[in-house]
């Protein structure tokens, strides 16, 4: 065994769940040896995409995903995708080959540390031989105790070198997985406990809104909030996590239904649980009336107060820091009290905070299609003349939210279209949504949604992406079709950046568009080169080729084209663009 192998071996016994990447010569024998010792492996046709899938993948499943790249230039294609994983706090660990100190003059050599700092990842290093297990437990045990993207730089003349054999006798994969020492959850003081008691005690409109940091605690935070009175909310990346409980909210911010900014900006004390209570959560600000108090729970010190005053912050786990409150309230006080959760808002709650209950007037445009719809044909030549048909894309994901299974897992892109599927595609709970927007970049939906369909194979795997995204990483349509994922892409497509159409127009000064519109795409031609399933939608009634694809027992992808009408910018990007 060489110290390559016993990298692979290591993490094996200590439990990743499942590796990405693309090889090369750098991380050839790290990435066989992995396979080697059960971890199972997916090849990605790009080192960004691979990334992306180890970062849903993670997320979705609970556990430390793996990255495979080579040195150089392989680390820096994944680099989007590691610092999306870095700022999300994914547990993931990078295996990069690292040239030798000695060959600076190597076309691959460069400074590795400093570009997985600069996006906020952890650097370590494999230093040799004899200390290979410490080296590999160390970046193990930062990736889920500190909840960290770890990137272990394994020098080839390091990985080559006999693995050490100890007193112990020959090399083993892990000499003791004793040295492996998970973190208690950190409670939280009993003075802090009892001052955010008192503060819910005396609100009387209070709301409780929870972040990736308490996806692990939802139960417990509804029993809270029933008990006290609170009505329930979420930043968006943990969508689902109080389905089916009373007075659910839905998603706190930019995505927002009008009933349910009106019932948060109108509370009188919020409670961000492992919540960032960031610009995009808190509208900038603007959900939170002057008069409010505002709490942090977190188990990381540095992230309370860090994007705006807060009244107090309690540093402790979310499940454990609710769990003491909730004994400490029900001690001084029994019985449940009504606060915020009224009959009058119940109802307005049931009726009106999903954002496919608010009326709209639809985009839809009838346009020419006089003899048939482009997918007839193996051109995709659209016959007839004049303007063609678009669809709305909130009629457009309505509709598809009724075609598709409930047991679902929802991946969205970046851009001007995702709110449509963020706030109109439905998800059984926090594991069916995945929304990749720590570091804002567009393209990385397809990577996600291919993670996230491994993680959770059960469920049919959906991804909502705009036209410029989807170009970028559609490569990876190919790794979809060789994994046999009956993967629907729902392509909200208008031919643009759209994002950027809509924010440099806004002021009305007509600047030039050129940079950032493009021809139109026949991406239902293209998805099927790839071999996948592929279905251009202009009006509602294209979908019946959606249904016609999933009674097919779908062993393949499903690519819609749905060539969209124009929001005019959608409200979320104006709300977006404010913090740039």
């Amino acid at each position: 065994m060489n110290v390559a192998e016993q990298v692979a071996a290591l993490l094996a016994q200590l439990g990743v769940g499942h590796a990405f990447g693309v090889v090369g010569s750098g991380n050839f024998v790290v990435t066989n040896a992995l396979k080697a010792h059960g971890v199972p492996f997916t090849a990605a046709r790009h080192e960004g995409g691979a990334a992306n899938m180890a970062d849903a993948y993670a997320r979705v499943s609970g556990k430390v995903s793996v990255l495979s790249v080579h040195q150089g230039c392989g680390l820096t294609n994944a680099t989007t995708g590691i610092g999306e994983a870095a700022k999300s706090r994914t547990p993931m660990i990078v295996l990069t080959g690292e040239s030798a100190a000695s060959a600076v003059s190597s076309n691959f050599a460069m400074d590795q540390d400093g570009l997985a700092e600069s996006v906020y990842a952890v650097s370590e290093r494999l230093h040799s031989a004899e200390t290979v297990v410490d080296d590999v437990v160390r970046a193990y045990r930062t990736a889920v105790n500190d909840r960290r993207t770890v990137v272990l730089n394994l020098p080839l003349d390091v990985q080559v070198q006999p693995a050490y054999a100890d007193q112990a006798g020959p090399a083993r994969a892990v000499p003791a997985a004793e040295r492996l020492h998970r973190a208690e959850p950190v409670r939280p003081s009993r003075v802090s406990v009892a001052a955010l008691a008192e503060l819910i005690i005396q609100a009387q409109r209070p709301v409780f809104v929870a972040g990736r940091g308490a996806k692990h605690a939802g139960g417990v935070i509804s029993q809270l909030a029933e008990h006290t009175g609170a009505l329930l909310a979420t930043s968006a990346v943990v969508k689902g996590l109080f389905n089916g409980k009373d007075y659910n909210l839905g998603i706190s911010g930019g995505f927002s239904s009008p009933v349910t900014a009106e019932l948060i900006s109108n509370a009188d004390l919020i409670v961000g649980f492992g919540c960032a209570l960031n610009m995009w959560t808190m509208r900038h600000g603007t959900l939170i009336s002057p008069d409010a108090a505002v709490v942090q729970v977190d188990c990381e010190d540095a992230a309370l107060g860090r994007n705006r005053p807060i009244t107090l912050g309690v540093l402790g786990d979310t499940a454990e820091t609710t769990a003491d409150v909730l004994e400490h309230i029900r001690e001084q006080h029994p019985a449940p009290r009504t606060g915020y959760r009224t009959q009058a808002n119940r109802e307005l709650i049931a009726s009106r905070s999903s954002w496919a209950s608010e009326p709209y007037s639809d985009l839809s445009t009838d346009g020419d299609l006089s003899t048939g719809s482009e997918q007839a044909g193996d051109s995709g030549e659209v016959h007839g003349s004049g303007e063609l048909a678009r669809i709305d894309p909130r009629t457009l994901t309505i509709e598809i939210n009724k075609i598709l299974p409930a047991e679902r897992i929802v991946s969205i892109d970046s851009g001007n279209f995702m709110g449509y599927p963020s706030q109109f595609l439905d998800v059984p709970d926090a594991d069916g949504f995945c929304f990749t927007q720590a570091f804002q970049a567009i393209g990385l939906g397809l990577g996600t949604a291919i993670g996230a369909a491994l993680a959770r194979p059960d469920r049919m795997p959906v991804l909502g992406t705009g036209d410029g995204g989807f170009h970028m990483a559609i490569a990876e349509l190919e790794t979809a079709v060789r994994l046999r994922l009956p993967l629907v892409c729902i392509v909200y497509n208008d031919a643009a950046y759209g994002a950027e159409i809509h924010h440099f127009n806004a002021d009305g000064s007509e600047p030039d568009m050129s940079t950032v519109t493009f021809p139109d795409t026949d991406i239902a031609a293209i998805a099927r080169g790839f071999g996948a399933e592929g279905v251009t939608v202009r009006r509602v009634q294209d979908l019946a080729a959606v249904r016609e694809w999933l009674a097919s027992d779908p062993q393949a992808p499903l690519v819609i084209d749905a060539k969209i009408a124009s929001d005019s910018g959608a409200w979320w990007l104006a709300e977006a663009f404010k913090g740039h």
